[in-house]
């Protein structure tokens, strides 16, 4: 009789443990791994030296990184699993397999020095992600920060850190002033990721599209992809200047909302210190009151 309950109890654990995982929180940590799978790819072709093709593999992981978020979210398919796995996916996608593709292709002419540019980057990017995980469970933030980034993110910052690889295949000439060029462009594109420079994060645009606009966001979507395919190295190198270019409007967007949310601040404290004029005519009146109707 004694010993019944915690039998009992130890089936409802062993049932609590083994209960069926829904297919939609599944399939974003499917996409997940299978950008694991690209980034990991990339680091075997830039070994190979087919460079093309590992920045193809690069670009193949953002692109999925953008899908499994919006995915889980879409789905309702988010779990803490999910957020850590992609953390760490994202860490040897956008820090790991960028830092080497540039090892291998130019910063090894530098011997040490190329190596520890290298390694900055894959850290910051590491500290990067390590950061918005632990920002993302602020409950300070008020609601228009989750408009931006603080710091460059991981899969921008591995796209536009191989700017020099793209105007290589462009036709720029390899020499040692690139590769040095190279190196102290690593280090910024690190930098940058580390830094408190709020970046426009695009998480609230897109969400929601007109019905009258649904073709002509699908034809430009088909457009720039055959365009990407066509082009590559124009393409990303066209957009790797436009996002740098963009960076100070992202600065200036921010500084923006905090000017008007102080004044929103200033505003309130402004009302609550004045009381409003109908309670000092009452409190007039009541002082001209006998004392024995207060």
């Amino acid at each position: 009789m004694v010993m019944r309950p915690s039998r009992f109890r130890g089936e409802r654990l062993r049932q609590r443990q083994f209960r069926r995982i829904p297919v939609r929180t599944l399939a974003p940590n499917l996409v997940t791994l299978l950008a694991l799978c690209a980034g990991l790819t990339a680091i075997r072709l830039a070994f190979e030296s087919r460079y093309s093709l590992a920045l193809a593999a690069i670009v193949f992981a953002a692109v999925l990184d953008g899908i499994d978020g919006r995915l889980a979210r879409l789905l309702k398919g988010t779990s803490r699993f999910g957020a850590e796995l992609d953390s760490l996916a994202d860490f040897v996608n956008f820090g790991v397999a960028p830092a080497l593709i540039l090892y291998f292709w130019g910063l090894h002419d530098l011997k040490s020095a190329g190596w520890i540019a290298a390694m900055a980057f894959a850290i910051c990017a590491g500290l990067r992600l390590a950061r918005f995980n632990v920002m993302s469970d602020d409950p300070d933030r008020p609601a228009w920060a989750a408009n931006f980034f603080v710091g460059v993110p991981a899969p921008a910052g591995a796209i536009i850190v191989l700017l020099p690889i793209y105007a290589a295949f462009l036709g720029l000439p390899r020499s040692q002033f690139l590769t040095w060029t190279m190196l102290f462009y690593t280090l910024l594109v690190a930098g940058l990721m580390v830094s408190r420079l709020p970046v426009f994060s695009g998480k609230r645009f897109g969400t929601r599209v007109p019905p009258e606009m649904v073709g002509p966001v699908i034809i430009v979507l088909v457009l720039f992809v055959a365009l990407l395919i066509a082009y590559p190295w124009t393409i990303l190198t066209a957009g790797t200047l436009a996002y740098l270019v963009s960076l100070p409007f992202g600065w200036l967007s921010y500084r923006g909302y905090e000017q008007r949310e102080r004044a929103s601040k200033t505003d309130v404290s402004a009302g609550a210190r004045s009381p409003p004029a109908s309670s000092m005519l009452h409190s007039a009146d009541d002082e001209e009151r006998p004392t024995r109707l207060n």
